[in-house]
């Protein structure tokens, strides 16, 4: 008899969801296919969630710094603006992801993060990756969430 009355109340659900308009998507440092050198945007908002691309710590000529800690700041420092263009905050991260070429290199990477939050951490994961893109020791992606 429960299962009954369940079963109306379920559909209903799925229906107001099915109806419920898609949330906008705005776009952080946005690339189309007709005029991108690289495919893909820096960031992509829905609704108060920022979904943000793997970021490297190169110099701006593209190169990777001799020490891994400026390495690491630099790509911090590049994941902080992303954030601040999108009108959030390091402490917005709900989760983090990083990958590191050499997991030798982990507590350069923790040195360098702890300095960035003010708040709680948000859940990270780091993955010893093997080589990553121009040489570099770390790449770092991740999920906001506005406060």
């Amino acid at each position: 008899m429960r299962l009954t009355r369940l079963i109306p109340l379920a559909v209903v659900s799925s229906l107001c969801a099915l109806a419920a308009p898609a949330a906008e998507r705005s776009y952080v440092g946005p690339r189309t296919p007709e005029k991108a050198d690289l495919p893909f945007s820096q960031a992509v908002r829905v609704g108060d969630t920022l979904y943000l691309s793997g970021t490297l710590g190169l110099s701006p000529e593209r190169k990777v710094p001799d020490d891994p800690a400026t390495e690491a700041r630099s790509a911090l420092d590049s994941f902080k603006k992303t954030l601040a263009e999108a009108g959030m905050t390091m402490d917005d991260l709900v989760f983090v992801q990083v990958f590191c070429s050499d997991v030798a290199f982990y507590e350069v990477w923790n040195d360098a993060y702890r300095g960035y939050f003010t708040k709680e951490f948000p859940a990270r994961a780091f993955i010893g990756s093997g080589k990553l893109l121009f040489g570099a020791r770390f790449e770092i992606q991740g999920i906001a969430v506005k406060r």
